[in-house]
């Protein structure tokens, strides 16, 4: 079997990862599950053979040099791959995240297509997307980006690492710039990126201060940006971002930042109760006025939760109280939904009451 009929047959087992390291047998991840593909392990020789057929000679020279590198790859008609090698005791090891060809639609991805509408449509901006790695943060954010291409004449302009969903021009101009390759770095491609005539940016990631601060401009100065941080809720984000500016200056990073965002959107993968697949189980935090004076005075930051999950009248809601709603649709268990609460306690409380008012 050569390395792109294993890679093609890992894509079809519905495989999101892959995982090719010297010493053990290809490994693939599907629900959440690590598996192996087969038994036999694969050879130092045979990692390194599999890193140099995906590879160009320049992108192999430059991990030569490195010894990381990311970059993405794609079989026709089968798959896209974000891939990354590196050294793992002296030997090359792979892992791929497979991306599908078609972007998914809000409803395939359990997106809330109201409000997910109601955020691309803005002129300006900050929307965030957080969760840890593996929740489908990019692939939410390629949704928004194809929306926005589907409906609205935009000048989109996307700064990745690598290049995941590619985006052909429909109604919007999509630009997709790829770190290491058309831009140094995030913050490097993001200042240009404010000489562009952009109407949308998308950033892959919020990694440094400096990408923060440009990010939050960008908004400030009437473009609608993307981006993401690898942080668990919505208070949790608020908090991130004030951290990376020094003490002195988080007063008014508050101001703007209330001023500029528009929502968080944060997300996890559970396990589909029963069943293949998983599902996304979602905090939605909208920018309202007092959300805003909330982010603004950092002793009434923490009662942002208790605004998500009273305000349900515009679509927030909590992780918790999410869950206890997919629970409820049988669509998770209640252990893998009480694994993945934000509070434990909080979540069986809420099942309490649900079922007091429903026997009511």
């Amino acid at each position: 079997m050569t390395v792109y009929e294993m890679l093609a047959e890992m894509v079809r087992r519905r495989a999101s990862d892959v995982h090719l390291q010297a010493g053990a047998p290809p490994m693939m991840r599907v629900d959440g599950k690590l598996i192996p593909f087969e038994e036999k392990h694969l050879t130092p020789e045979a990692t390194e053979a599999i890193a140099k057929a995906l590879t160009t000679p320049e992108q192999w020279d430059r991990f030569l040099k490195e010894k990381e590198l990311d970059f993405a790859y794609t079989i026709p008609k089968i798959a896209r791959f974000r891939c990354n090698l590196m050294r793992q005791r002296g030997s090359v090891g792979i892992v791929m995240r497979v991306v599908p060809g078609e972007v998914p639609s809000f409803e395939a991805l359990g997106l809330p297509r109201p409000i997910m509408e109601e955020v691309a449509a803005r002129e300006r901006g900050l929307v965030l997307v957080t969760g840890p790695t593996g929740s489908g943060k990019s692939t939410t954010l390629a949704s928004l980006i194809d929306h926005i291409n589907r409906n609205y004449a935009k000048n989109i302009i996307t700064i990745e690492d690598p290049i995941e969903y590619l985006h052909k021009n429909k109604k919007s101009l999509v630009i997709q710039r790829e770190v290491g390759i058309d831009t140094n770095s995030f913050h490097a491609g993001l200042v240009r990126a404010l000489r562009q005539d952009p109407d949308v940016i998308l950033i892959g990631e919020m990694r440094d201060r400096e990408t923060v601060e440009a990010a939050i401009q960008a908004a400030q100065t009437g473009h609608l940006v993307f981006s993401t941080l690898h942080t668990l809720d919505a208070v949790r984000t608020i908090n991130r971002i004030i951290d990376f500016f020094p003490l002195n200056e988080h007063q008014q990073i508050r101001i703007l930042l209330a001023e500029s965002l528009l929502a968080i959107f944060s997300q996890r993968l559970l396990p589909r109760a029963g069943g293949q697949g998983r599902v996304l189980a979602m905090e939605i935090l909208l920018a309202t006025e007092l959300i805003r004076d909330y982010i603004k005075d950092e002793k009434k930051t923490p009662l942002i939760r208790d605004a998500l999950a009273e305000d349900n009248v515009r679509g927030m809601q909590t992780f918790d109280q999410h869950l206890v709603r997919l629970y409820h649709e049988g669509l998770i268990t209640r252990e893998d939904a009480l694994a993945a609460a934000t509070s434990p306690h909080e979540f069986k409380l809420l099942l309490t009451k649900q079922l007091g008012e429903s026997v009511g």
